[in-house]
Order: C-alpha cells, then sequence, then structure tokens
C-alpha cells in the first residue's frame, strides 16, 4: 500500500495542476485529471448552441483526441456487453438516440436509454451546470446521427444504414474517402463523441477544460458513492470502491493495477466473502492515487516495450533519472582535472554540485505535511487486463541523491559517444545510461524485451549499492574483446561501457597507473601499446583493423601465446618507423619489466586488462595530441 499512499501524498501536494492542460514534446496534452474524471481519445466533436441547438460538428485529428471526459466507477471499468455509459461525452451507441434507425446494432438493452437517464439526473441537479443542461436539452431530441449525416461527418449506405467499413463501391455515394474512416479502427457505431457549447455572443472554455464542468460533476457524484468502510491506505472511515482505474499507460490501456471480478474462480473465495475483506480502498485514494500516475507517466516517465520507469519526489517531483547517465545530470561536468586525478574525489565533488539543484528544491514548507521522499516505480502488465508493480522503493529524497552521486562517480569511465546541442561528438566522464548497458551486453539489435529486462535488474545496483549482476559484466567484458565483430564506433562505446562496470567493482582511474603490476592490467598496457605503434605505421589512410584489434579476442583467453603472435607481427612497423618506433618500444619492455615470471601466462585475463588497455591507450594518444599541437605552434 505504501506505492498508493505515496501517490495520494503527490496529488493532495499538487492541487494547483489539478485540470491544468499541458503538452509533451510532441504537442499532445495532458493533465493530471480531477477525481471522477478519466481520459479518452475521441472521433468525432459536436457542437451545441446554449439553446439545445445543433450547431456543427467536425472530426477529430489524433493529434488532438485525447479528451478529460466525467467517469463513474462502473463505466471506467466496463468491459463486454455491460452497458455502463460514461456521464457525458460516450461512444455513438450510448449517445446517439436514433442509433437503432440507422442499423446500429443493439443486443439487448437500449444503452442510450440509460445514458440519457443518468445525463438527465446531472442536468436536473442541484450542482448542474448550464453546459450539461444545453447538451441534455439537445440529445433528448434523439437526431444525433441524423445530423451528423445531414453535415457529412458520418456516412449511410443506399438503405440510410451506417456504412460498417469503407469500400470501393461507396464512391458511387461519395467522391472521396470520408474523413471518419481516417481516424476510426472499427466500424463508425465505434465513434466517440465529445461534446462542447458554442455561443456566438461570448468565448466559452471548451467542455473538457473547464474547471467548473469537474467540479459539477464531482459535488453530483459525490452524493451518489456507496457507503463507508476502512481506508487501507489512510487508515480513515470514508467511501470505499472495489472498481479501480485503468487507462493507466494511455488511454487504450486495459491494465489494471488492483482488481478482484473473479467471483466465480478462487480468486479470494474460501478466504475472504467479499473481494473487499482483503483490502479495502476508499474511493478518493483510488481516484487520486491513479490520476497522479498517469499525470507522471505522461510528464516524465519512461515507457519501454510497455513496461514503465518512473521516478518523482513527494512534493518537488522533478528528481533525477537513475537509468541516465552522468552527460544527462550536466553535460559540462567533465574537466580535465577530473580525467586525471588520482582519485575519484573530483568526480564525486562535481556530481555532488549538479545534484545541489535538486536538494535546493526541496519543499521545507510542505515538509511540515509530507516527507521529502523519492520513489522509484517500475509497472508492467503481462496480460490485456492485468498490470503488476515490478519494482517500488521510497527513500528519503536526500539520501536517494546521495546513493545516486555515490553510482556516477564509482561506475565511471571516459566515454565519447554522446553528442551535443549541436551534434557533434563530447566526451563526459561518469557513469552509462542502463539502455547503453544493454546495448553494449546484447548488441545494438537488443529487443525492448531484453532491455527492459536489464534495466530493471540494474535499479538496485543504483538505488541500494548492489553488486552489478556478473552476467551483465561477463557479456559487456565478452562483447568489448571481440572488436572485429563490430564497427569501430560501437566498440569504442561498448569498450568505455564494459571499462564503467568493471571500475566499479576495481576502482581504478582513467589516468594511467604506472606502478600497479597487476598481471591482467600489464597485459592490457601491452596490448594498448601494440595498437599504438602498429597503428602509426599503418598512417592514417589505412583503416584497417591492426593486429592487436584482430587478436584482441584470443589475447583475452591466451595472453602469452598471442602476445609472442602479436610482437611477431609487430616487428615489420617497429622497422618501418624507424627511431620513430623508439619510444613506444620502450615502454613494452618497460611494462615487461614489471611482470613477474609466474604472471607471464596463459591463463585467462580478467575484465582488469580492459582497463590497463583503455588508460595506456588514452595516455599516448594525450601525448601525440599535445605533441603535433607543440609541432604546429612552432611553424
Amino acid at each position: 500500500m505504501s506505492w498508493l499512499l505515496n501517490l495520494y501524498e503527490t496529488y493532495e501536494s499538487n492541487l494547483d495542476r489539478v485540470g491544468k492542460i499541458e503538452k509533451k514534446n510532441n504537442d499532445r496534452e495532458y493533465t493530471l485529471l480531477p477525481i471522477s474524471h478519466t481520459t479518452q481519445n475521441a472521433h468525432i466533436e459536436v457542437s451545441i448552441t446554449e439553446d439545445g441547438e445543433f450547431h456543427s460538428a467536425f472530426v477529430i485529428t489524433n493529434k488532438d483526441a485525447s479528451t478529460l471526459i466525467p467517469s463513474t466507477e462502473k463505466s471506467a471499468s466496463r468491459a463486454g456487453a455491460v452497458i455502463a455509459p460514461y456521464p457525458l461525452h460516450d461512444k455513438l451507441s450510448y449517445v446517439a438516440g436514433d442509433f437503432r434507425e440507422y442499423g446500429g446494432k443493439i443486443k439487448e438493452e437500449e444503452p442510450f436509454k440509460t445514458y440519457i437517464q443518468e445525463l438527465q439526473n446531472w442536468a436536473e441537479s442541484p450542482h448542474a451546470h448550464s453546459k450539461v443542461k444545453s447538451i441534455y436539452q439537445y440529445l433528448s431530441k434523439r437526431q444525433l446521427i441524423h445530423d451528423l449525416v445531414a453535415h457529412h461527418i458520418l456516412c449511410v449506405d443506399e438503405n440510410q444504414r451506417l456504412i460498417e467499413k469503407w469500400d470501393k463501391k461507396y464512391e458511387a455515394l461519395y467522391s472521396e474517402k470520408p474523413a471518419i474512416f481516417s481516424v476510426l479502427a472499427g466500424e463508425q457505431d465505434s465513434a466517440f463523441i465529445r461534446f462542447n457549447v458554442y455561443s456566438p455572443e461570448r468565448m466559452l472554455t471548451k467542455v473538457w477544460k473547464d474547471a467548473e464542468m469537474y467540479d459539477s460533476f464531482i459535488h453530483f457524484y459525490r452524493e451518489r458513492l456507496s457507503d463507508k468502510d476502512l481506508c487501507y491506505v489512510t487508515g480513515k472511515m470514508l467511501p470505499s470502491t472495489d472498481k479501480h482505474a485503468n487507462k493507466i499507460r494511455n488511454p487504450a490501456d486495459k491494465a489494471k493495477l488492483i482488481s478482484a471480478n473473479d467471483t466465480s474462480g478462487f480468486t479470494f473465495r474460501g478466504r475472504f466473502k467479499e473481494s473487499r475483506d482483503a483490502a479495502s480502498i476508499s474511493y478518493d485514494v483510488s481516484q487520486k492515487a491513479h490520476n497522479a500516475l498517469k499525470w507522471l507517466i505522461n510528464r516524465q516517465g519512461k515507457i519501454i516495450d510497455q513496461r514503465v520507469f518512473l521516478v518523482w519526489g513527494n512534493d518537488a517531483i522533478d528528481l533525477p533519472d537513475p537509468t541516465e547517465d552522468t552527460f544527462s545530470l550536466d553535460p559540462e561536468i567533465v574537466s580535465a582535472d577530473v580525467i586525471m586525478s588520482n582519485t575519484n574525489m573530483p568526480l564525486a565533488i562535481e556530481v555532488a554540485k549538479a545534484l545541489d539543484g535538486y536538494k535546493n528544491k526541496l519543499d521545507r514548507s510542505s515538509a511540515e505535511h509530507f516527507k521529502s521522499e523519492a520513489n522509484i516505480l517500475v509497472l508492467d502488465s503481462a496480460t490485456t487486463g492485468r498490470m503488476a508493480v515490478l519494482y517500488f522503493r521510497n527513500l528519503n529524497k536526500e539520501l536517494y541523491l546521495d546513493r545516486l552521486a555515490k553510482w556516477h562517480s564509482t561506475c565511471a569511465w571516459l566515454h565519447r559517444y554522446r553528442k551535443n546541442e549541436d551534434g557533434e561528438f563530447v566526451q563526459f566522464y561518469g557513469a552509462p545510461a542502463t539502455k547503453d548497458i544493454a546495448f553494449a551486453a546484447y548488441g545494438p539489435r537488443a529487443s525492448d524485451k531484453i532491455v527492459k529486462g536489464l534495466m530493471e535488474r540494474m535499479l538496485p545496483c543504483i538505488i541500494d549499492g548492489a553488486a552489478i549482476p556478473r552476467d551483465i559484466v561477463n557479456s559487456v567484458y565478452h562483447r568489448a574483446s571481440n572488436p572485429v565483430s563490430m564497427e569501430k564506433w560501437e566498440w569504442e562505446k561498448t569498450l568505455s561501457i564494459a571499462c564503467a562496470l568493471i571500475n566499479h567493482k576495481e576502482g581504478l582511474l582513467v589516468a594511467l597507473d604506472k606502478e600497479n603490476e597487476n598481471r591482467d592490467y600489464l597485459f592490457g598496457r601491452l596490448l594498448a601499446v601494440a595498437d599504438v605503434l602498429e597503428r602509426q605505421a599503418l598512417g592514417r589512410d589505412e583503416q584497417r583493423a591492426t593486429n592487436a584489434i584482430r587478436y584482441m579476442n584470443a589475447y583475452s583467453k591466451h595472453p602469452e601465446r598471442t602476445w609472442n603472435t602479436i610482437q611477431q607481427n609487430l616487428q615489420a612497423y617497429q622497422a618501418k618507423l624507424g627511431a620513430k618506433a623508439i619510444y613506444l618500444s620502450k615502454i613494452i619492455d618497460e611494462i615487461g619489466s614489471k611482470f613477474k615470471s609466474e604472471d607471464f601466462n596463459n591463463k585467462p585475463l580478467s575484465g582488469k586488462y580492459l582497463l590497463g588497455f583503455y588508460s595506456q591507450r588514452h595516455e599516448l594518444y594525450q601525448k601525440k595530441d599535445k605533441t603535433e599541437d607543440a609541432e604546429f605552434a612552432s611553424h
């Protein structure tokens, strides 16, 4: 219940945002829903005059389809042939009194009869809004489809029956394909209608964006709620519900987090008489918690193959995403001092500075009512109707930021695969994103199912400081040791990510450690020098892989034997470079002298050799760049 409580508290601390329309990057609208409301994709908008007469109608584009509508407990969870109308906007079969006259198929009870009775109850209640009365007055005339056909919104055949699906045979009746068939996936009778009220004398807020309309229905419906029961979330006696919201990830999502509708099976029978005996949740809490969840997912959730990754704060909702890389915290976080430092302290300080902005946003005034907490939630559904909480952690916000800072400063290495706003490749020093770790482990064609699974497994490593799963590290290590199996850019990215994961345990630095006498580290250094030496001999025009790169996979498994092969092939390039090879040859001799005789063997190398390889190569290229800059300056 803790995740429900935290979502409920989030709703309560953001009441000023309720009903306010926000936009995503793709201009799709979303909002923190009022209670007793939900969203639905509408296909047709019908405008009614204040006197209850038909004014106009048009087909809605997909971009503008999302509509905030009033909703009851039954309508929010209706399925199959159950008749449970939405209170105002609904499908054609519910809102059209002349549905049967135009060939509409009705199995048993007419949905319109139930719909119009409920609308009448609202329109005649003390809480009724003038817009509701205008819409009710029009729909009571039972001529909606007649008007939509007359204005060429809906299409009928020669027998005045609604066309089920568009076919070329109807081109004799219509010069071009009607717009309604471009937005509908099914038949015309499945079209969802939203209503608006038009006035030539004054500008009226759209019905589904009108806060007064929200309040009108909330007050009307609150009087009709069921008896009170103990709410397991708040511990108070409140009107309860056993019907909870769906449409959590998107308007078409049917999966529910809480449900118990199997009254004939063995879901709860034998243990409980009623489903609410297991857990009772108040209507108010259920509505607010689910609406907060929908809003947060729209606002800042990350969805991969229908799995939701969400992080938020109860008061200040914006928090850094644990699945993102250090570059996302602050693109300027890397500096030469950080990279070349002999400790991880400079990076930890820079990360802490980047996170200070979030710490400063802690709302001290609201702390009297709500604890300043961070929440990490992962959701997914195995079936169409059931959704599960796969992972949930709730912890003090400052503790969360401290653990995030530790992750970014310990699982750190130098990366060069990110681009800035100008589309140029830039380097950053820190932790890679979990999605990039997945691609490094399983390749760029890894399915979303594999990616989302790895991202979930990495969360305890980031949030709780758990060890990175060995199979993930091994997979990245083996791919990084096989550069010939991928393009150069992909291998470089995989290599730096492998170094970051391995370094999470080893605690080394990008700066070369010349005093390190670990055999794996030394073997990595040897391979780097061989690679740089051959690359210099080949020149910039030759793009083929060096022997060091081609033999890298074999080298990681049989280092002594493979090094002999690499060194023999290296002699020709040393001769080609002549005096220019002396410096690199001396480094090879220096590294070789650090080996203990018993360590120079064919025992397979650990991931530490990649750290030695990267650091040695990085230093050599840094010195080469400095030398070229000096030569350029002298000229």
